[in-house]
């Protein structure tokens, strides 16, 4: 599930979203209110139950041979997401869908970016779409999906290495 031209999309467990009014989020460190939304490569990190915790880790032009092989593993693709056997059932059963937005209403964010936001309320481009398979759209996607007792050691190993990562919602990952 990704965006076409001109689009980025905003995943949501909702299906009853018709405008997306600029908000603060909760676990937000910033100060100001968003609409937030993807581009296509940041899809697959939105591919899980919005509180699922999950650690994301690829190759880029700085990650040695050694830490692909180390943490992504031999032969395994550019890129792995890390999740807890206690979250298994969530994404079997989750609903997710996706919502396409314009992308000329969003700017990026970040450094290096990893979001698009709007400062304006933006309306949908058409219905929510139902996202199929979560476990499919990895496959798919090149993406191993890795299940671990605790996201923990993991996470430590992969913010030491020199591949790329991202963590959402480690907050609910076990201590």
């Amino acid at each position: 599930m990704k965006p076409e031209a001109g689009q980025v999309l905003h995943f949501s467990e909702d299906p009853t979203i018709t405008r997306f009014v600029p908000h603060i989020a909760q676990t937000s460190s910033l100060d100001k209110p968003y609409v937030w939304a993807v581009e296509g490569d940041r899809c697959p990190d939105y591919w899980f139950p919005r509180e699922c915790p999950r650690a994301m880790a690829w190759r880029s032009a700085k990650t040695t041979p050694w830490d692909a092989d180390r943490i992504i593993g031999a032969g395994c693709g550019d890129r792995v997401h890390a999740i807890e056997y206690g979250w298994l059932q969530a994404i079997m059963d989750v609903r997710l869908y996706a919502y396409r937005l314009p992308a000329d209403r969003f700017a990026p964010i970040g450094d290096p970016p990893h979001a698009v936001v709007s400062q304006e309320t933006v309306e949908p481009l058409g219905p929510p779409e139902p996202v199929t398979d979560l476990f499919e759209l990895h496959e798919e996607a090149g993406i191993q999906l890795r299940v671990l007792n605790n996201l923990w050691p993991f996470w430590n190993q992969v913010t030491a290495s020199t591949l790329e990562f991202s963590g959402i919602r480690l907050r609910n990952a076990r201590r």
